[in-house]
């Protein structure tokens, strides 16, 4: 988790927030509407209503299609959107029996894909690449349990691409086409000895996404993923030097393994599947619940429907085995688990399909898991013996925890109605019709001067302050009590409202704003490993997030420019005549009147992503455990010299 240190808790930039630009810049007769040109009258007649086709809307309004842009940086970012669009209708060929192998390859930021599977027909192929409502997605017969855009994707791709070459082989025939900018340049056809398929290849248009590059860890994963959903399908990829193998054999089961890394499970993973669906689970020493959930392929961050069922059916299934009534909470309580469905005609609660709300899914899918989880524990009864003896130490801890729990509320309603060193906010995340509840965000700050700061500059609608007393517990390794026991901890949970599951949250980002200097860095530790031992779902689920405010403030009586890093310094140092430099260590030297800016428009924020939860527990051990003799050397090895 230290900057130096290989983790798999790593930060990925965040876009969906404004990024501030290099030497962000700030001049007092800049502020206001005072000296702005007003605006020319336009009319609104029928010469102002302007018809686009398909692709030309594609580039104008680039997120309703893919979403984010970004720059590479994370794995949401529009790039890998695309090539997850192009590998997806290879997908959908394998779904329905053809082809079993997918090749794909990057040239810098150049991808090809090229499956093995029937292939467009040929007299379409301009046309299925180029047109919108045009595809085999919207035929049932034909794609049964399609995992794309609805025939949208391809298209997309397209028109945000430089480039974009498509190639159908089918029977011995081939068709091609060359495209630049969704503009068809040319096309042809004639015989081929090729086996029949689909070859895309396509580059991103820097036009529409600036510099960016491709980040082989993130492609990796993907893949990964990919064969885990497909189990028999081989992807072969290659990025010279670089050439892999993808291939999975026990699907969902070797997700959970990949997951888990070094982290032993308590039994042997359990793995069911029927027609139209894939199940695995364990049981960990990790508290809380941590599911991985598909439809079609698609990663349902936010659950739903198919995970619930999952839940309640096994639930049913162990109760009937044990002939017992467990709560629920005692069954799952550090269940690993993935889950993966195929629905003909799937609804999801928006259109990024994070979360599932097809109604129908429960009725078939909660006897199906059942029947898979009681048939599991008749057959491994060595198994089932050790998920009994888990539920049956949940139990008693659950039993034990609530005197607990009971004396931890009557202290804090003592102590105030309100949570005390919280400054909230009026909107929240968890109530549905608040308005602007996405950007619902809970700032836990360094101590009262920093919340001095952010107190007076922040959005009151949105915009909620934590101000630590100090440097919190370090609970690696501690058991649930301990937030019961420790009163910043406990306060941090009931700001949060996260004490029972996420369903709850109240913020939609929880933001640690700490101080650039060693202290901060420490609490940051404190921080990670709290969620992270207590609520790992809050960052699986990427709710967590780092602020970043500028080191440097570099001014003459005519400028200003705030810089976030040495480069961007010694930049506005040769633009600005005769500067001032101020090196800012703390939030708390930065004024109110300055600070506003660094959590507004303008924010930067790092979201913390994990790369698997078995690098978690390895990461967590050596830098928050007591391997003291080893962390030294780390530390002596790593040690930065250079003055701040």
């Amino acid at each position: 988790m230290a900057a130096r240190a290989k983790s798999s808790v790593k930060p990925a930039a965040n876009k969906t927030v404004k990024k501030a630009s290099a030497g962000a810049s700030s001049s007092p007769n800049t502020g206001g509407k005072a000296g702005a040109k007003k605006k020319k009258d336009v009319a609104y007649d029928e010469k102002a209503i302007q018809t686009l086709d398909a692709l030309e809307h594609i580039r104008l309004r680039t997120g309703m299609y893919i979403g984010r842009l970004g720059d590479g940086s994370n794995s949401a970012d529009g790039i890998y959107v695309m090539m997850k669009e192009v590998v997806d209708n290879s997908i959908d060929e394998f779904i329905m029996g053809e082809g079993k192998k997918v090749e794909i390859s990057r040239d810098g930021k150049t991808i090809e894909v090229r499956d093995y599977g029937r292939g467009i027909p040929l007299g379409k192929v301009v046309e299925c690449v180029s047109q919108i409502n045009t595809g085999g997605k919207y035929n049932d017969d034909v794609f049964q349990f399609s995992v794309g855009l609805n025939g949208v994707g391809t298209k997309a791709v397209n028109a945000l691409s430089s480039e974009f070459e498509v190639r159908s082989i089918r029977d011995g025939k081939f068709k091609q086409a060359f495209f630049e900018r969704g503009k068809l340049k040319k096309e042809k056809g004639g015989k081929s000895s090729e086996p029949n398929g689909t070859y895309i290849r396509f580059t991103p248009d820097h036009e529409i996404f600036g510099k960016f590059d491709f980040e082989e860890g993130f492609i990796e994963h993907r893949l990964r993923y990919y064969t885990y959903l497909n189990r028999g399908l081989k992807f072969s990829y290659s990025a010279p030097p670089r050439k892999e193998t993808y291939q999975s054999k026990e699907g969902l089961k070797d997700l959970l393994l990949d997951e888990l890394g070094d982290a032993e499970p308590l039994y042997e993973i359990a793995r069911g599947e029927g027609d139209r669906f894939e199940m695995a689970f364990t049981h960990g020493n990790a508290y809380g619940e941590s599911y991985f959930s598909f439809v079609n392929g698609q990663y349902t961050n936010d659950g739903g429907t198919h995970q619930s069922a999952f839940r309640e059916g096994l639930l049913k299934g162990v109760n009937e085995f044990a002939k017992k009534s467990y709560a629920g909470e005692d069954v799952r309580d550090g269940i690993v688990a993935a889950i993966a469905v195929k629905l003909q005609d799937p609804v999801f609660e928006s259109q990024t399909k994070n979360k599932l709300g097809s109604a129908d899914v429960r009725g078939w899918l909660v006897p199906a898991v059942k029947d898979q989880v009681v048939r599991w524990m008749h057959a491994n009864q060595s198994e089932a013996k050790v998920l009994l003896e888990k539920i049956a130490l949940n139990e008693k801890i659950r039993k034990e925890l609530s005197a607990i729990k009971k004396d931890a509320r009557e202290r804090a309603k003592k102590v105030a109605i309100r949570i005390p060193k919280l400054t909230d906010c009026k909107f929240h995340y968890d109530d549905p019709k608040a308005k602007r509840r996405e950007d619902t965000t809970l700032f836990l700050t360094e101590g009262d001067s920093a919340a001095g700061v952010m107190v007076p500059t922040r959005d009151v609608y949105t915009q909620a302050i934590y101000s630590l007393k100090g440097k919190p517990l370090n609970c690696y390794g501690l058991k649930r009590d301990a937030i019961y026991k420790n009163e910043e901890l406990y306060n941090i949970m009931r700001a949060l409202g996260i004490e029972d599951s996420l369903e709850q949250l109240r913020y939609n980002r929880v933001v640690i704003a700490t101080d650039a200097d060693v202290d901060g860095m420490h609490i940051r530790n404190l921080l990670l490993t709290f969620f992270l031992r207590y609520f790992e779902d809050l960052v699986l689920k990427g709710h967590v997030y780092i602020l970043e405010t500028p080191l440097f403030r570099v001014r003459n009586k005519k400028e200003t420019r705030y810089c976030y890093t040495d480069e961007e310094r010694d930049t506005a140092l040769e633009k600005i005549k005769g500067p001032e430099v101020t090196r800012f260590k703390g939030l708390g030297e930065i004024s109110p009147k300055e600070f506003g800016q660094f959590i507004g428009e303008g924010m930067r924020l790092v979201q913390v992503t994990v790369g698997s939860m078995g690098e978690v527990v390895k990461s967590l051990d050596f830098f928050m455990g007591k391997n003291t003799p080893a962390r030294k050397d780390f530390i002596v090895e790593n040690l930065s010299t250079e003055v701040l």
